[in-house]
């Protein structure tokens, strides 16, 4: 994979920024699925990953009532398709929307959206009250892949770093492939530090 496939527009100078090297070592990913599997397990239809930031599944994003009472204001469905709620479904609620259609393989290639939804999320926590929704069907392979490169995009944590912040408020699996290609991402970033 090509480093400058990482490069997003906003996050670049938050990604080159910092001069530190990072002192948690590259885990290979049977390392990454052992810490992945430790500790106590939490599974709700939505946890508070990141300040405003809530991982959740399928269940919750259909919704409605649940997404005002935690005052939602953007959906970023990793599981989007014709046949489930997308942009319409959520029109009367004034809830930005951005689809995704990934598979939970190890052979989909998840890296092409890294950026993209790093910098939607970011976005959306950068607007004043704004809430967002990463959710996917269950919400621990797809979706959590997307929110451990958000951190690591926007917030210049290392993978390790970034696993260990949302598996504190969630249980969390992604697939092996998606986690070859966030280890990639996290050498990607720790070379333009």
């Amino acid at each position: 994979m090509a480093t400058s496939r990482f490069s997003c527009r906003e996050s670049r100078s938050l990604v080159t920024g910092s001069s530190e090297v990072s002192s948690h070592p590259v885990l290979s990913v049977f390392e990454l699925e052992k810490l992945l599997y430790s500790g106590r397990a939490k599974w709700h239809h939505a946890d508070e990953v990141w300040p405003g930031l809530y991982l959740g599944d399928q269940e919750i994003a259909a919704n409605k009532s649940e997404l005002s009472q935690m005052h939602i204001t953007h959906i970023l469905n990793a599981s989007h398709s014709r046949w489930r709620t997308g942009e319409e479904y959520y029109k009367e609620m004034n809830i930005s929307y951005l689809g995704i259609e990934a598979q939970d393989s190890p052979t989909f290639d998840m890296s092409i959206h890294f950026c993209p939804a790093a910098d939607f999320i970011h976005a959306a926590l950068k607007m004043k009250r704004g809430r967002i929704l990463v959710h996917c069907a269950v919400g621990v392979s797809r979706s959590a892949t997307l929110v451990l490169a958000y951190l690591m995009i926007h917030h210049s944590m290392t993978l390790v770093e970034a696993i260990t912040t949302v598996k504190d408020h969630r249980g969390i699996i992604p697939n092996r492939g998606f986690l070859h290609q966030l280890v990639t991402l996290d050498n990607a970033l720790r070379r333009r530090r």
